[in-house]
């Protein structure tokens, strides 16, 4: 399997997002510059946190409107796996792939430390080597993490299925303590803490892993169907 991690000016997660992809989880991955994008060849798009373009604007704001990001929403439209991790998820909330919108922390403070999940559905491309409402620990880092949304899209976020993640003791304010979700057809994840940080059992923590894992066994198994 083939990853790309897309790097915008201002990201800095990026060699995470690659260390993830690459070494913890053995498959390809390049970190693409977002100028020079051909995403055509990759089997999943990832979209790493940071401050891109400073966050000027909004957290996201000017990175959707640059010109890879036709490429990531044809990706997105093929069905390939599209994950965006804290400033990646507010990238896809700006460019309309998933529904919502991010506030400042509700304490209005820089938060940097590990928090609870609970995986409220393990049944997509990206859950599904957790338990249903299996408890994580995967670390945030964000200062506009405050998911948004109106109470009518909360309701379809609900009854779709859409949530993936919820915080445990949720640290920023977001609706309904949501920490990801999907879109309707469940191959766009976007969440604010960084599965990418959590790969390493050495380093203490490997809840993230299972999320790649994911990925790629969604991926094996299309593949297995197709052949």
């Amino acid at each position: 399997m083939k990853f790309a991690v897309v790097v915008f000016p201002g990201s800095n997660c990026d060699r995470d997002m690659y260390f993830a992809a690459k070494d913890a989880l053995g498959e390809e991955a390049d970190l693409v510059w977002y100028l020079d994008a051909d995403l055509s060849s990759y089997d999943a798009i990832l979209l790493p946190g940071g401050f891109s373009y400073g966050d000027y604007l909004r957290s996201g704001a000017i990175a959707a409107t640059s010109p890879v990001i036709d490429q990531i929403r044809e990706a997105a439209e093929a069905g390939k796996p599209v994950l965006g991790v804290c400033n990646g998820f507010q990238v896809l909330l700006e460019m309309g792939l998933l529904p919502g919108a991010m506030l400042p922390n509700e304490k209005l403070k820089f938060m940097c430390h590990f928090e609870t999940l609970v995986v409220q559905n393990n049944q997509t491309m990206f859950t599904s080597q957790y338990e249903e409402y299996e408890e994580i620990q995967i670390p945030i880092a964000h200062g506009e993490g405050n998911y948004y949304c109106d109470e009518q899209t909360y309701e379809q976020l609900v009854e779709r299925q859409q949530i993936a993640f919820t915080y445990k003791n949720n640290p920023n304010g977001s609706v309904g303590d949501i920490a990801g979700i999907t879109n309707e057809a469940g191959n766009v994840l976007g969440m604010m803490p960084h599965p990418e940080r959590a790969v390493e059992a050495l380093l203490g923590n490997d809840d993230g892993l299972r999320l790649f894992q994911s990925i790629l066994t969604h991926w094996r198994n299309n593949h297995a169907i197709n052949a």
